[in-house]
């Protein structure tokens, strides 16, 4: 896995219906909860009286569970849909709960409740803050369940499934794969919270290029690190390859048996990992491990030109490069370690451990420096090697100023990592901890180099690091810009820098700062905002270091953190206080050892692209393992698109460097194709980057150019669950959609440390039971398969909202609140009834088709190749062809099928609604079909 931020948390609070002479509100609402704590409030209304039954609940059954994944160019679409029934003859209470990758953006969500349908609009979140505070005003409480998978965020909601009927849940989300170590990782959590007697996960990947590699290592807990070459293989899972080895279809159909036996190794795997945890008063970690199977990983990766590859499509283009067959750049590394008290015990062992390994990684040529810091700051001298071990002084809080002697960094020969393996094995844990002047003196090596410091700095009292007096920094180069007339403009790149006084092909050292620490800045300056602004000032010029910063268990000040890093060219990686963490240490350290190419430049001639479109086109390393992706519009009436990327590479002999240069040309395609997903990803891409640029900024303020807004605006276009949006979700029977163009502001996307909080309150009364189905982890000890009892059905009106709301990693409350309460705002909705459409045409288990139905054309309306589609469909018998089923290329399932009309293909009831885009067959005169695996044809849903 990823090693970045803590899992969002997500919870639900039910409170009963009450009998009302007016007609009864439902509203749902997940909101952002400041506080990881559970806050419980009485409600003001009264209990309910419930007349008394001896009846036995029979429990909701999960029936069946499909997930999708559609693989295009690495950007994937995954679709979960999962079906139960309540056989009980009362209403009962179920909880859909999905935990998603980190990177991903939910992207749609349907709900299908006996036949009506519930359908999610993104929207920004004004409107559900009001809803949210005027829900807890009214003293309902809260409780929170952690995300049982790292870097995951946990999607749930909680509805009421009426007597002997049945739900589906569909839920959609997008991400775009991330190049590690060589593959793209795809991640797909297994955890439905019971058996499931129909489970079947379909991974499909369709490749510009032919796959070089493609893995599926057996089913992992989610919480270790990435998989390897070395790792067992999935021996369930079937690969098909065709189209020359561009594509494959993985499946993945565990039977009840092999879900048991994937419990169970979860379950002893999650143990072993929590028993090296600091347990708080509170953690409900030890709850039942039951429905729990783990991560389905897919690792693949694709063949390439030393050119990169560039895709042009439908106003859009694609750069990828990932630079193979280069020696590394050789690079300066300074290792910043934190050994204060609250490093004691099990976590400096294991950063000695983690240490140990890391020196013995670095490339020949490259130089390195040791800092360690507690309440002071020491720069390591190899000579210590040499010398008798010094006995150990142990303070929590405190530790004696050491006289700080800054030093040059030390050549990477085996000698020299010899003795710097002995140091760190020595290293013990004391003291406070001095973020600011450890990373001071980190910067001043940086800027240093190779070469050293001019002399010694002792610290004062009253300012722990001060400058020395002699300072060889290096600044930044006056460029001398000459503009050719006939020179075609480059976008953002237009101008060519000659006379430089500076030799950028002689040898220079890769700047990077490891900075691993486990808790908040406690001496010395500890306004982290005062902290980032003057270490951002201060890694300036030709030698501005990438800072890594290594957030070690729950402690850490994750915001600050990785606000650090995105200010300077780095990340925030988590690692987890389990027993692999000096694994995850050795792995994250891994992606970042070898430095291919420096100061890359994609450029783009201005005339070829759209102003204001490009993504982040300038990186400062790309390194081994990796992947730059770049995304834009390009302008109208371009024949060829004529990009190049320059930067700095390695030589062979290792001590300088050469100019990188890679010149493309490729032709516009004025034909669009369907499976190149270059608009979303394009979306998908510049969303992202514009958070980070937000999150990294000190601005408050939000101007239209701002990224918060340009973000939201695109998000909202695209229906992204991010940060500023909101998940909306809407009774069928409402006549229009929420308005999707408000601006709202955003919080902190950063969360308390992922450990349960509390309990799930049942509703007050009895009579009826909860279950918890989904993708993301048992539920809460309450509502565990067993039935659970509670007051009557909710009654509830139309034009009830449900609301998710995304913050990346937050916790989350969810309230359904009492149709007693005064009414809430709802504005953005209206109140008149009409009937279901999509049961008009049999298709009430197609959720998808809302998004491409004409209910005055009586048919499905789609975008082919900038063409409108027109899909008739009926309202009577699904419509057959005469002589039989025509073949089709690919069904559903990533096999060869049959063409047939919707409603007569059970696998399509599974898919999304960019899924149909790419399956769509027509049937006799132009009726809606779907390429449907002929083991799928006219079979009857268990759910009826």
């Amino acid at each position: 896995m990823r090693f970045g931020s803590t899992a969002l948390c997500l919870a639900l609070l039910v409170a009963a219906a009450y009998p009302a002479a007016v007609p009864t509100q439902e509203t749902m609402v997940v909101a952002r909860s400041d506080d990881a704590q559970t806050t419980n409030a009485e409600s003001s209304s009264p209990a309910p009286t419930t007349e008394a039954t001896t009846e036995a609940s029979v429990p909701i059954k999960l029936t069946k569970m499909h997930v999708t994944s559609e693989i295009a160019l690495r950007y994937a679409r995954t679709a979960v849909v999962t079906y139960i029934r309540n056989p009980a003859k009362r209403a009962q209470e179920a909880t859909f709960r999905v935990l998603l990758p980190e990177t991903a953006f939910i992207s749609g969500f349907v709900m299908t409740l006996d036949g009506k349908q519930y359908k999610a609009y993104v929207k920004e979140k004004e409107e559900a803050k009001q809803i949210y505070n005027d829900a807890v005003s009214q003293g309902f409480g809260a409780a929170h369940v952690a995300a049982k998978a790292r870097d995951s965020n946990h999607f749930t909601v909680s509805v009421n499934v009426e007597p002997n009927s049945a739900a589906i849940f569909n839920l959609t989300y997008e991400e775009l794969l991330v190049r590690r170590n060589g593959v793209y990782n795809h991640a797909i959590n297994l955890h439905p919270g019971a058996l499931v007697p129909d489970m079947k996960v379909t991974v499909h990947i369709k490749e510009s290029q032919k796959l070089s590699q493609l893995r599926v290592p057996e089913v992992r807990t989610g919480n270790e690190v990435d998989a390897t070459d070395e790792d067992a293989q999935n021996s369930l899972a079937v690969i098909e390859k065709g189209n020359k080895d561009k594509e494959a279809t993985i499946t993945f159909t565990p039977d009840v048996n092999e879900q048991k036996r994937l419990m169970e190794i979860y379950a002893a795997k999650t143990k072993e990992s929590q028993a090296h945890q600091t347990r708080w008063y509170g953690d409900e970690e030890e709850n039942d491990k039951e429905g729990m199977l783990g991560q389905f990983i897919v690792q693949y990766d694709v063949d390439r030109s030393k050119s990169g590859e560039v895709l042009v499509n439908d106003g859009y283009f694609v750069h990828f490069l990932a630079p193979t067959s280069l020696p590394p750049l050789r690079k300066h590394v300074v290792f910043v370690l934190d050994t204060s008290g609250s490093m004691m015990g099990r976590k400096v062992d294991q950063l000695r451990d983690a240490m140990k390994t890391i020196l013995g990684k670095l490339n020949p040529g490259d130089y390195f420096n040791i800092v360690e810091f507690d309440s002071s700051v020491e720069v390591h001298d190899l000579k210590e090697a040499d010398e008798p071990e010094k006995k150990p002084t142990f303070s929590y809080y405190d530790s004696p100023q050491k006289p700080l002697k800054l030093l040059a960094p030390s050549l990477a020969t085996p000698e020299n990592i010899e003795k710097a393996q002995i140091i760190v094995s020595r290293l013990q844990a004391s003291g406070g901890t001095n973020i600011y002047s450890a990373l001071d003196v980190a910067l001043d090596l940086i800027r240093f180099g190779k070469e050293g410091p001019p002399k010694t700095v002792t610290p004062s009292p009253d300012q722990p690091h001060a400058e020395p007096e002699v300072q060889t920094t290096v600044e930044p180069a006056t460029e001398t810009v000459v503009l050719q007339e006939s020179a075609p403009k480059v976008a953002e790149e237009t101008s060519v820098a000659v006379d430089e006084p500076v030799d950028e092909t002689a040898e220079q050292l890769e700047p990077i700062v490891i900075f691993l620490t486990d808790g908040d800045p406690t001496v010395g300056v500890t306004d982290t905002t005062r902290i980032i602004s003057h270490l951002s000032e201060k890694n300036s010029g030709r030698r501005r270091a990438a800072i890594f910063s290594l957030a070690f268990g729950e402690d850490a000040d994750r915001k600050f953190l990785r606000k650090l890093s995105l200010r300077n060219e780095g990340f925030m990686r988590h690692i987890y206080e389990a027993a692999d963490a000096a694994l995850q240490l050795r792995d994250f350290y891994r992606q970042v050892s070898s430095p291919l190419l420096a100061d890359v430049k994609f450029i783009y001639p201005a005339e070829q692209i759209k102003e204001g479109s490009l993504t982040k086109h300038k990186f400062r390393t790309v390194y081994d393992g990796s992947e730059a992706v770049v995304a834009g519009r390009v302008a109208d009436g371009v024949i060829d698109f004529t990009p190049e990327v320059s930067g700095f590479c390695g030589v062979d002999d290792g001590f300088a460097r050469k100019k990188y240069q890679l010149p493309a040309k490729v032709p516009v395609s004025k034909v669009k194709s369907e499976y190149l997903p270059l608009e979303r990803l394009w979306a998908y891409l510049t969303v992202k980057q514009l958070l980070d640029e937000k999150d990294a900024s000190d601005a408050d303020q939000k101007t239209e150019n701002s990224p918060e807004n340009k973000a939201l605006k695109i998000a909202l276009q695209y229906e992204f669950v991010t940060s500023l949006t909101s998940l909306v979700v809407v009774k069928p029977n409402a006549t229009k959609a929420v308005d999707a163009e408000s601006v709202d502001d955003n919080a902190s996307p950063y969360n308390r440390p992922a450990w349960s909080a509390g309990y799930i309150q049942p509703l007050s009364g009895g009579g009826g039971s909860v279950a918890a189905f989904g993708l993301s982890g048992v539920p809460a000890p309450q509502y565990s398969f067993a039935s659970q009892s509670y007051g009557g059905p909710l009654q509830v009106q139309d034009s009830a909202p449900a609301m998710f709301e995304s913050e990346d990693v937050a916790d989350y409350d969810s309230f359904i609140a009492p149709s007693s309460t005064p009414a809430l705002p709802t504005t953005q909705l209206a109140t008149t009834e009409r009937p279901n459409r999509l049961a008009e045409y049999h298709l009430e288990e197609c959720s998808w088709a809302e998004e491409f139905l004409n209910s005055t054309l009586d048919a499905l309306l789609l975008n082919v190749n900038g063409t409108q589609v027109t899909l008739k469909l009926s309202k009577d018998d699904a419509p057959k062809r005469p002589e039989g089923d025509a073949s089709c290329g690919r069904a559903t399932d990533g096999a060869a099928g049959a063409c047939v009309y919707v409603t007569r293909c059970a696998a399509a009831r599974d898919i999304a609604a960019a899924q149909y885009q790419d399956l769509y067959c027509t049937v006799n005169e132009g009726f809606a079909g779907i390429c449907c695996p002929t083991d799928k044809i006219d079979v009857i849903s268990k759910t009826n």
